[in-house]
């Protein structure tokens, strides 16, 4: 079978990406994918106790964190479609881990709410990462920290900062 690479115009068989000039910046990007894999294995594997994903993980979080969110404003965070959302939902929702209520003022509204069951689902699958970002930030030193926050707010599209930053920074 022909290597795919060398048949990718544009592309050698050596793996050369055009494009990618600072092979320092190529190397950053292969670690983000590495660390990306780690940093979500450890949920993976409790999410799969339940027959979930990474989408329900991040349904669960930002649930937990907001509770009371609008279907909308999740919609908003999470960049997905509404079915994709439905589907996902509708399984937390039948399984006791998201409740869903009608707004106070706008009946029509979906508000929603971590149950204890998701709220412990949701502590149990961000204490492996924490562990994971506090054990780094340990051995970077006093200041990693704000670094690592720095570096991955700026990874933001610009535009998408005031908006990821108010999720983040409230308390």
């Amino acid at each position: 079978m022909a290597d795919r690479a060398a048949l990718t115009p544009g592309r050698s068989a050596a793996g050369d990406m055009p494009g990618v000039a600072d092979r320092q910046m190529f190397d950053l990007i292969e670690l983000l994918f590495f660390a990306y894999r780690d940093f979500v294995s450890d949920p993976d594997e409790i999410l799969s106790r339940f027959g979930f994903g990474r989408a329900h993980h991040r349904v669960v979080h930002f649930v937990a964190r907001n509770p009371g969110m609008p279907v909308a404003e999740l919609l908003d965070i999470l960049r997905i479609t509404k079915q994709s959302l439905a589907r996902v939902l509708r399984e937390l929702i039948d399984d006791g881990f998201i409740e869903q209520r009608p707004g106070d003022l706008d009946r029509r509204q979906r508000l929603l709410y971590a149950t204890q069951k998701g709220k412990a689902l949701a502590r149990d699958l961000a204490e492996p990462q924490s562990r994971r970002i506090a054990k780094a930030l340990e051995e970077l030193g006093p200041e990693s920290r704000a670094q690592a926050r720095a570096f991955l707010t700026h990874l933001i599209d610009e535009k998408n900062r005031p908006e990821a930053l108010k999720h983040v920074d409230k308390t």
